[in-house]
């Protein structure tokens, strides 16, 4: 794993984000795309610089490229802040590929 600059456990993310599992019992490191996805769409402020200073933009970057489902103020958000097309993630493709049954 990455050495880290900043020591951070689930413990220290806002309650909001973490309501539906036990924090204790995960791994901050192996659970990286879990945190950050939950953390891009529900987090405040507090939270993005927590993530930011545990796991580097170089690492948010990679994992949000691969996120399967984005909000689309997420997704622009991500889009802006590393200088990469909408088109590019992968959320935007199959968000895209889905049927809309309800028109």
């Amino acid at each position: 794993m990455a050495e880290h600059l900043y020591k951070v456990s689930f413990l220290d993310f806002s309650d909001h984000l973490f309501w539906d599992v036990d924090k204790t019992q995960l791994d901050i490191d192996v659970s990286a795309a879990f945190v950050i996805e939950r953390v891009l769409e529900y987090g405040l402020m507090k939270d993005w610089n927590l993530l930011k200073s545990y796991y580097g933009l170089d690492k948010i970057k990679e994992v949000s490229l691969n996120i399967r489902c984005l909000d689309p103020v997420t997704l622009s958000f991500v889009s802006f802040l590393f200088e990469i097309p909408e088109t590019e993630f992968r959320c935007y493709k199959y968000t895209r590929s889905a049927q809309n049954f309800w028109t």
